[in-house]
């Protein structure tokens, strides 16, 4: 063989290993370059104080983007979760202030997330309706009931009682930190983990993303897509009231006409930089953290920048389009 025909080979052959690692980890390449850019722009400002404050910034919309990615990986979206988010908040703010425990605060918290995500999936699995105009409705009255109960109880935030004897307990773990690492930080790393583990080395994992591939051809091969599809959103509803609760316990509070603004957004963002698509099927969970990751990344960059703060869902959004760009230009390319 020629020197020529060598070099052209050689060549060839990177070509392809660099198409291979972008497809495989763009995430993380999208990642480490925000991440260089907020070292640039931070300065000698970054401690490791401030980088492992990124990973506490993410845990709860990282927890709630898993869910979204799992419905993602579907084919389907969720533009409920911001509503339900703050909509499960109040009543485990109210549920806690009545009976002062923790765990059966959390376990409140679970179960009224799974049944708001159950009931977005009973009506898109079983009736067939379509999963935008199902999840935009469940997003207006969520928000909305959850603003009639406070203000007919007279209040602006819904606020745990301080003279509980969990409080303090409850506060320590939302604000607490092992060996420098945020408590809630731990606990998001734990569901990453499962969800991941779901999604890749479980029957239903498989069914999720034959369902995203092709929907037709999965329940020709024997799945149960109404029963996934309804299993996929009461997960993603648990994982939101999961997110309530790490709110609550980090912050005792829930202004129902703010919190959660946007998470919708926000979350499906962060699924898309994480690499998946948003056509279903394809894409990994471990993505979502970095994504999420990312997204909070920006946040920092714009401050350091000392940029107006109502541009920053413009760089968002700007950044929103690129990343959907790519994995256009990467599929037609497959």
């Amino acid at each position: 063989m020629s020197k020529s025909n060598s070099a052209g080979t050689k060549q060839y052959d990177l070509k392809k290993v660099l198409k291979k690692v972008w497809a495989n980890y763009n995430y993380i390449i999208i990642f480490l370059g925000i991440f260089i850019g907020f070292i640039i722009t931070n300065g000698r400002e970054t401690t490791w104080t401030s980088i492992t404050n990124i990973l506490l910034h993410s845990a709860i919309l990282g927890t709630i983007a898993l869910g979204m990615g799992l419905i993602i990986l579907t084919g389907d979206i969720d533009l409920s979760v911001g509503s339900s988010f703050v909509f499960v908040g109040g009543l485990t703010i109210l549920f806690y202030n009545s009976v002062g425990s923790i765990i059966l605060t959390l376990l409140c918290a679970v179960v009224l997330g799974f049944l708001c995500g159950f009931i977005n999936g009973l009506l898109i699995g079983k009736l067939d309706m379509p999963s935008f105009i199902v999840t935009l409705a469940t997003m207006l009255i969520y928000r909305s009931v959850s603003q009639y109960m406070m203000n007919s109880m007279g209040e602006t935030r819904y606020r745990i009682d301080a003279s509980k004897e969990s409080y303090q307990a409850l506060f320590n773990f939302g604000n607490g930190r092992i060996a420098t690492i945020g408590n809630i930080v731990i606990v998001f790393a734990i569901l990453a983990a499962l969800m991941i583990y779901i999604t890749t080395s479980t029957k239903f994992g498989k069914h999720v993303y034959a369902i995203g591939s092709n929907e037709k051809a999965a329940k020709l091969a024997g799945v149960k897509a109404v029963w996934t599809r309804i299993m996929v959103f009461a997960i993603s509803g648990a994982l939101v009231g999961f997110a309530s609760f790490l709110k609550i316990a980090k912050d005792t509070s829930f202004d129902p006409a703010t919190s959660g603004r946007n998470f919708e957004l926000y979350s499906i963002a962060a699924v898309v930089i994480g690499g998946i698509s948003m056509a279903g099927g394809k894409g990994k969970i471990a993505g979502i953290i970095f994504g999420t990751m990312s997204f909070t990344l920006i946040d920092k960059i714009i401050t350091a920048l000392g940029m107006n703060a109502l541009l920053n869902d413009s760089v968002k959004g700007m950044i929103l389009l690129v990343a959907v760009g790519l994995q256009m230009i990467q599929n037609r390319r497959e």
